[in-house]
């Protein structure tokens, strides 16, 4: 039995956090971070606004395939596409541990998770079909400028990054991504990492019960 989770969210909203503890609790359990397929600094356009387009050049909408210019996304959809044709051997080239099937036991009910994590999953036509589970972690502006402010970046952020171009960018993509149809359950990223962890753990366990 495969299972993926969606791990979106606003930038700073501590998505990567709790999809750390996720892989470390669950079975049989890899991950792809859609941050590992941003383009070379040099490849990312220069918008209108004046600011490097690291969140799309125009943002994108349901059933627009090729809208997100930041990232690679053909290749994070070849590699989920990966793991959905043999999470076994997926795990295994990417040291994830995976729990022997018992002697007698079905292997169509062994269980196979995987978590894709990033700030932009929810409005790109390719992947819509593949979650299982979708879960979206938000927090206000002013915290989100205040934590963004705090955390030391490879390509830092230049001055009027957030206000001229993370946050507009965040509120229209979320904006497009409420209207893809998809059942997305949103996280409080005020509430503790404790909180947020057992709300989603607990919530995930309970569909393995359901699908069993």
């Amino acid at each position: 039995m495969k299972l993926i989770i969606g791990i979106g969210g606003v930038t700073n909203g501590g998505k990567t956090t709790l999809t750390g503890r996720l892989i470390k609790n669950l079975p049989n359990c890899c991950v792809v971070h859609q941050d590992d397929f941003f383009k070379p600094q040099d490849q990312i356009e220069l918008g209108e606004d004046g600011f490097k387009q690291w969140d799309g050049k125009n943002g994108f909408r349901c059933g627009k395939r090729n809208m997100i210019t930041a990232l690679d996304m053909d290749a994070m959809v070849n590699t989920v596409k990966g793991w959905m044709e043999n999470p076994v051997k997926f795990a295994r080239s990417h040291g994830v541990t995976v729990s022997p099937v018992s002697d007698g036991s079905d292997p169509e009910r062994e269980i196979h998770i995987l978590i894709i994590e990033g700030f932009l999953l929810y409005n790109y036509k390719p992947l819509l079909d593949v979650y299982s589970k979708c879960y979206y972690v938000t927090i206000p502006y002013e915290e989100c400028k205040r934590r963004r402010s705090m955390r030391t970046y490879t390509v830092p952020d230049p001055p009027g990054l957030f206000d001229g171009h993370v946050w507009p960018m965040y509120l229209k993509h979320r904006l497009e991504m409420e209207n893809c149809g998809l059942d997305i359950q949103y996280l409080d990223g005020m509430r503790t990492k404790d909180e947020i962890y057992n709300q989603v753990y607990e919530d995930i366990q309970n569909s393995l019960l359901n699908i069993l």
